[in-house]
């Protein structure tokens, strides 16, 4: 066994993961909001809108990496990154909701349906909701192996339009959501090529009596 498989196949592997992947969060809580320039609320919006797309892309990175390195470990972490997206996200809208307007829920409805990227936001938070509630295995037992399977296709909607959220805010430099538009695109087409290569291979596999 390699080291870098002891190491995932560590028990404090997924603590220390987490451990990590907390420390944006820790950070701007401890520098809020003095330490986070001028304008403290947007700044923390925007930063952790930045780290639940980073662990949304992160979730979907995973699969094609532990396939292209052939270390199936690396799925054992999937679920962390997947959370974690969640949990930045809800950490987004929070900010977005309490800090940015209040809490004033008629100011905000108005922002949702004036707003083009807010709106786009919002849908894609409403689609990692269920990701997250039924991300345990007492879940995907009680759904069934298939359709949970079905359910959790909708991270790919929810990545496409988190990127799109992305880009639709950025006012004038569009170079870091085109280049999170890249990697999406890679991503996918990771995925779709295999699903068309399964199906040639059905198509041409000759049928014996």
């Amino acid at each position: 066994m390699t080291v870098a498989k002891r190491i995932l196949r560590h028990r404090a592997a997924k603590p220390i993961a987490v451990i990590l992947s907390l420390l944006p969060a820790i950070w701007l809580a401890w520098q809020f909001p003095s330490g986070l320039g001028f304008n403290p609320i947007e700044t923390l919006n925007r930063e952790t809108g930045d780290w639940a797309l980073r662990f949304l892309v992160l979730t979907l990175a995973i699969s094609p990496l532990a396939k292209l390195t052939k270390t199936a470990d690396l799925l054992r972490f999937r679920r962390v990154a997947g959370l974690m997206a969640f949990g930045y996200a809800l950490l987004h809208l929070s900010s977005y909701i309490g800090l940015d307007h209040g809490f004033a829920w008629n100011a905000i409805w108005d922002d949702v349906l004036k707003r083009n990227f807010i709106t786009v936001g919002m849908i894609t938070f409403a689609l990692m909701v269920p990701l997250a509630a039924t991300s345990t295995n007492a879940m995907m037992k009680r759904l069934g192996g298939r359709r949970w399977r079905f359910l959790h296709k909708a991270v790919y909607p929810a990545a496409i339009l988190a990127v799109v959220h992305f880009f639709m805010m950025v006012k004038a430099d569009t170079t870091e959501p085109l280049i999170y538009a890249v990697i999406l695109t890679a991503l996918l087409a990771f995925r779709i090529r295999p699903t068309r290569q399964a199906n040639s291979s059905k198509v041409s596999t000759p049928v014996h009596s």
